[in-house]
């Protein structure tokens, strides 16, 4: 696995690709060795088209606002190039590679995974972590106690940065602890256009869930008849109290 990470997000102007939606805004935060380096690139859109109506509820932006942005084809291989070798983490992946997949396609540069990039979805790995639970972005939030009130509509950029959090508390235990860069050691931020600065991290908190009376009862009820079959040979119990071993 790539140590380089992007944590992506886009907005568009629908849902279907396939009937014409577009990307209007992509937003990027790059780690590097679980550490936020900076290196983020974040880009408004002009999308070719009107925005649906129940899209701009959900992120906000309007058809008047990108007039002025530039067109795909402008930031595609500047976006291409800053992906490049990435491992891209991404919820709901399938949603965002489809409309990526399509903005390339238009402009004759192939598909995603042509430009040397991997794919993991949080969506699946929250599913698997959390079976049967909500697995939204919001929902993951409140699992993890990531603080997205400031969150009233979604944005890519923004989307990216509570993302990035999320995929940090979710694979915690896979890597070191530390979740960002003290400003003294984080590389400069290259100046070019747009390229979108780091904002100081919100800390995240650790989880802690505390046994019901209920299964604490059970546990020890458990361990008893092990102790019990096992001739007082249950190495997971010092003494059981001889009422409980006799249950």
């Amino acid at each position: 696995m790539s140590s380089r990470q992007i944590i992506l997000d886009t907005e568009t102007t629908g849902l279907n690709a396939r009937l014409g939606d577009r990307i209007i805004e992509i937003g990027c935060i790059e780690m590097v060795n679980r550490r936020f380096t900076g290196n983020n690139w974040h880009r408004y859109i002009n999308p070719e088209r009107k925005i649906e109506e129940g899209a701009k509820a959900v992120h906000g932006i309007s058809d008047e606002s990108l007039l002025d942005k530039p067109k795909f084809a402008q930031v595609a291989a500047e976006f291409a190039d800053y992906v490049r070798g990435a491992e891209l983490i991404i919820h709901n992946a399938a949603f965002d590679v489809e409309f990526l997949d399509a903005e390339f396609g238009r402009v004759n540069m192939g598909r995603l995974a042509d430009h040397g990039v991997t794919i993991a979805d949080t969506l699946k790995l929250a599913r698997e972590l959390h079976p049967g639970k909500r697995n939204s972005l919001d929902a993951l939030c409140d699992r993890y106690q990531i603080d997205n009130t400031h969150r009233t509509l979604h944005g890519a950029l923004l989307d990216a940065e509570l993302l990035a959090e999320v995929y940090l508390a979710m694979t915690r235990g896979q890597n070191s602890l530390a979740i960002g860069l003290d400003s003294q050691d984080a590389p400069d931020a290259p100046a070019s256009g747009e390229v979108a600065v780091a904002t100081p991290r919100r800390p995240v908190k650790l989880v802690v869930m505390s046994a019901t009376e209920e299964e604490l009862a059970a546990h020890d009820s458990m361990l008893a008849g092990i102790q019990k079959e096992s001739g007082g040979k249950c190495i997971w119990l010092g003494e059981v109290p001889p009422e409980k071993a006799q249950a």
